[in-house]
């Protein structure tokens, strides 16, 4: 466990286990308050990662040398540490609760998630329901630790408890389009409606969908990976995305706005941070100032 912590790579203002932290200083806590907070986070990755990584058959998982069962033996490990590093926090009876059960709902959460993503989905809708439930809840769970921890009231935490799940969303789907462009192909290939991008060239109505349809199912070929990739930019996959992260930014601006926060500008930080994909997007698109569609 120490080994897998310390191999963990930190980038400023976009490791989620920086979301505590950034909460409790928006409603006026300290960076102290919420170490537990983003202790329990970070473990909670690992351990979701672990599993990930088993679900999707990850060439690069690290069951492949540990094997599944030690394997999954450590990600419980991981989420019960999460739980023992909240039950040290400074925080009044009441409080712990509230934090033992955000984090307990949010596993819940995705591993449900996990379990709908395990299947490949068969439309647009199924697709949102498995991005909703893997993906956000992780989020969310990071800036309700924090804002509790830093002593919020309710409506505050949940508040930006729905901020993060907007901003879960944008970065599955940024991710998805990543992982669709990326050479060599990647395990989302291997389970091609699980991917935005990719499901959207499958099902939507162009005219070079029966050959994408083909060449997608032989991605392991480099030739057949890139005509792939050619069609489902042709097809308006990459656009689509594109249209839904600026949907999910604008959101996420509004509900920040909305939200009555002691300092708003570590929270304001971390969302420019994960929204600077779309704003690279939208400049290499010829936008001139691309923050215009960002905030809507």
């Amino acid at each position: 466990m120490q080994e897998m912590i310390e191999r963990t790579v930190h980038r400023d203002l976009q490791s989620i286990w920086e979301f505590p932290p950034a909460a409790c200083q928006a409603v006026g806590g300290t960076d102290e308050a919420a170490v537990a907070g983003a202790a329990a986070v970070l473990c909670s990755l690992v351990s979701i990662h672990l599993v990930d990584d088993m679900l999707d058959d990850d060439p690069r998982g690290d069951f492949r040398q540990l094997g599944a069962g030690p394997t999954a033996n450590l990600a419980i490990a991981f989420q019960a540490a999460g739980h023992c590093l909240l039950d040290e926090a400074e925080a009044t009876p009441a409080v712990r609760a509230k934090l033992h059960a955000c984090l307990g709902q949010m596993a819940l959460s995705t591993a449900f998630g996990q379990q709908l993503d395990s299947s490949e989905v068969a439309s647009e809708e199924e697709y949102w329901q498995v991005v909703g439930a893997k993906t956000p809840p992780l989020f969310g769970a990071a800036f309700r630790l924090g804002a509790l921890l830093g002593g919020a009231p309710e409506p505050i935490a949940t508040e930006l408890a729905h901020l993060g799940n907007v901003l879960g969303k944008f970065v599955q789907v940024s991710d998805d389009l990543g992982d669709a462009l990326r050479t060599p192909a990647g395990a989302d290939w291997q389970r091609r409606s699980n991917n935005l991008p990719i499901l959207y060239a499958m099902v939507a109505d162009h005219p070079a969908r029966e050959d994408f349809l083909v060449l997608s199912a032989e991605s392991h070929h480099p030739e057949s990976l890139a005509a792939a990739q050619k069609l489902l930019v042709e097809s308006g996959g990459a656009s689509y995305c594109v249209f839904k992260m600026i949907e999910f930014s604008r959101q996420a601006h509004a509900i920040l706005a909305g939200i009555q926060l002691h300092d708003p500008g570590p929270v304001a930080k971390l969302l420019a941070e994960h929204l600077r994909p779309l704003e690279r997007l939208l400049a290499a698109g010829g936008l001139e100032d691309p923050r215009v569609l960002v905030k809507g």
